[in-house]
């Protein structure tokens, strides 16, 4: 019986399933048994391994590289290098991929099934495979473990970032009492600036009437200057004639002596 692969999957149970499907094909493959086979090496590989699956299967899931690198707790230049294949777990599993994508699981699995059943004593021991397979168990507790304390990071930074958030407004609020208080001020300077306006405009207005009066003063003062100028001759004979009648009075007193 076909298993169904979701070589494009959606959702999260879809991307751990080819997750897993990934691992395990890989983990069991001739070539990659032997590499495993050191077991000072087998933990470092596994682990490789299984960051390669969870890269990949979540590229095709469709997600960036960023939050691929996120998920699994990674750098995203480890992730790069697995999902180009420029690491050798990168390069397996994509293999395992394609092999997948070619119908080719079930040679994959009767592979499993003939080591499980002890039918390929020269290329790894039954007790090979427990250890290996309580190796990889114990890694993928220990990945659950981290990507739940990476959750729980998650939060905390969250509420990190609400804390400082609020104090950004408390802050953005005590400069906006500032201003508005500022704002008064103005407000306040500016309703004196305009009775001290108006006031001079007042003033002004009562210049302008004086100034006003002056003209009408000054013009007074010219048209009497000419009223003067005018009466300057009759002021002369007026001298005149007064001297006449002081001489005609010297005479009227002489001839009345």
């Amino acid at each position: 019986m076909e298993i169904e692969i979701p070589l494009n999957p959606i959702g999260r149970q879809e991307i751990h399933q080819l997750e897993s499907i990934l691992l395990f094909a890989t983990l069991f493959r001739p070539e990659v048994i032997e590499l495993i086979k050191d077991p000072a090496e087998r933990l470092t590989w596994v682990d490789s391994l299984a960051v390669a699956a969870g890269a990949i299967a979540r590229e095709k899931a469709g997600m960036a590289t960023s939050e691929i690198a996120r998920e699994l707790g990674r750098t995203e230049q480890t992730i790069r290098k697995h999902l180009k294949g420029e690491s050798k777990a990168g390069q397996l599993v994509r293999e395992t991929y394609e092999l997948i994508k070619q119908g080719k699981l079930n040679e994959l699995i009767k592979t499993i099934e003939a080591i499980e059943k002890g039918g390929l004593k020269d290329m790894i021991a039954k007790e090979e495979y427990e250890k290996l397979m309580s190796e990889y168990e114990k890694l993928k507790a220990e990945y659950e473990q981290v990507k739940a304390e990476l959750e729980k990071m998650k939060e905390t930074i969250s509420l990190a970032e609400a804390e400082k958030a609020k104090e950004e407004i408390e802050r953005l609020k005590e400069e906006l009492d500032k201003i508005k208080a500022e704002l008064e001020k103005v407000k306040k300077e500016k309703k004196e600036l305009e009775k001290e306006l108006t006031q001079a405009k007042v003033k002004l207005m009562e210049l302008q009437a004086l100034e006003s009066e002056r003209e009408k003063l000054m013009q007074e003062k010219e048209e009497l200057a000419k009223k003067v100028e005018e009466l300057e001759p009759y002021k002369i004979k007026f001298e005149e004639l007064k001297e006449k009648i002081e001489k005609l009075k010297e005479e009227i007193e002489k001839l009345l002596e």
